[in-house]
């Protein structure tokens, strides 16, 4: 059954090629919205939280600051609506799941450039 289910995923769902990021990364996320029979594009940017799950089950989630007011999305990575994904800055992180970043506030939430 499990052989059945990845042969379909692999069949059917369109892979897209999206830059390598992580947490900690300041990305920007290019995605489709439907109003009515219109359609644009809106775009969403922060920095990324964690990553989750593997192959077509995958999914991302993004954190920003609107005002005083944190605002976290989940996009799965196959998701049909998303267009594009661009990477501002790399984030030098030492976890791969950074939920303490939510609590801290001011100079604290700045995140460190990777050096390259």
């Amino acid at each position: 059954m499990a052989d059945l289910l990845k042969f379909v995923q692999d069949e059917f769902v369109a892979k897209k090629d999206f830059p390598v990021f992580g947490a900690g990364d300041t990305i920007t996320v290019f995605y489709e919205i439907k109003e009515g029979e219109k359609t644009r594009t809106q775009f969403f940017k922060g920095v990324v939280i964690q990553r989750r799950g593997s192959g077509n089950t995958e999914t991302f989630t993004i954190r920003k600051m609107s005002g005083a007011i944190g605002v976290e999305r989940i996009f799965p990575v196959n998701l049909p609506a998303l267009q594009k994904i661009e990477i501002n800055k790399k984030g030098a992180v030492r976890r791969a799941r950074i939920f303490y970043f939510r609590q801290l506030t001011g100079k604290k939430a700045k995140i460190k450039d990777k050096r390259r």
